[in-house]
């Protein structure tokens, strides 16, 4: 095990729903914790200058604005840059940080906008990773942790996957994220920097922005929308409460088991969409849903097997749907 307190990690996109959390949590327990962020994807500068309709514009702010006054409260540093700038990365990591741990969330974390421009995506997720490995690769790092997808898996095989099944992404998002866990591990095999992989499904949580399912459901209810669901409903997902995740890279940064692994971070039990309209139900009784044809870049998933980071790292997630949403 490694003590966490006085550990000094960084944060490669640290101000997003993901990335502040996990820079709160990590904070609580004694981390010098430093979030490195452009705040331009999906963050402040996006919702502020785009002319793209959005009638929760003022929310969406106001909940990014929390989120940067949290970071101030808890005394995190917060270094506002564009981690596509190799020099500028390169410095901060190696000259004003120092940190033993990276955590790469840089991303544009939606299949769908991914799909639609994939330019943008590779520039945000692909370009930060590789500036960030190499920026660690002669540095003091001792941890590498890089943000995957449960997308990588593409179609899941009878409903539910592992860690040892084959990957075969589907669209510009998984494939993406799929590349980047091999540039990870390259980097180890070329540059010995220690490494772990994480894959995540479903997220849902406070102050989240990125309009994943569970928070369109939220909206739409508030302002008396109906809610359109894509294909029939019955698809499921293995929806995680961001607590679950956030302890499961505390158990990550903990022990040193983790190192040279890839891990399923998830709640470990699928849940359709329509159970999840069903607990919206219990609060929002009058509304009202639709359902349109499946996107065919929407592949069929499921439950992720958690057993190899139960037994590994002593991962336990403890919010089912019913309780976090």
């Amino acid at each position: 095990m490694e003590m966490i307190k006085g550990k000094k990690i960084a944060l490669i996109g640290g101000a997003g729903f993901i990335g502040h959390n996990l820079a709160l949590k990590l904070k609580s327990l004694g981390a010098d914790v430093h979030v490195i962020d452009g705040l331009s994807v999906n963050h402040l500068l996006s919702f502020s200058s785009t002319t793209k309709e959005n009638p929760f514009r003022e929310l969406c702010l106001r909940i990014l604005n929390q989120r940067m006054d949290l970071l101030q409260r808890y005394q995190i540093p917060v270094h506002v840059q564009d981690a596509r700038d190799y020099y500028q990365l390169s410095k901060l990591i190696n000259q004003v940080i120092e940190p033993s741990v990276v955590v790469h969330l840089a991303a544009v974390a939606h299949a769908d906008r991914s799909n639609k421009d994939p330019y943008s995506t590779f520039d945000h997720s692909l370009r930060t990773l590789e500036n960030a490995l190499d920026a660690c690769r002669s540095t003091n790092v001792k941890h590498f942790i890089y943000f995957s997808s449960s997308m990588v898996y593409g179609h899941f095989p009878e409903g539910h996957v592992s860690e040892e099944t084959l990957c075969n992404p589907l669209g510009i998002y998984g494939a993406l994220k799929f590349a980047g866990e091999k540039m990870v591990i390259a980097y180890n095999q070329a540059f010995n920097v220690p490494y772990t992989i994480v894959r995540p499904s479903a997220l849902y949580g406070e102050r989240c922005v990125s309009r994943r399912v569970g928070q369109i459901f939220i909206e739409n209810a508030l302002k008396n929308s109906d809610i359109t669901i894509s294909g029939n409903g019955e698809d499921r997902l293995d929806f995680t409460y961001i607590d679950d995740l956030v302890s499961g890279i505390v158990n990550v940064i903990e022990s040193d088991k983790a190192k040279g692994e890839i891990f399923n971070l998830t709640y470990g039990e699928s849940r359709s969409i329509n159970q999840m309209v069903n607990i919206l139900k219990q609060f929002f009784p009058e509304i009202k849903v639709s359902y349109t044809p499946k996107d065919k870049l929407t592949p069929d998933r499921g439950t992720l097997s958690v057993e190899k980071a139960r037994r590994l790292i002593g991962y336990r997630p403890s919010n089912p749907l019913d309780v976090g949403f």
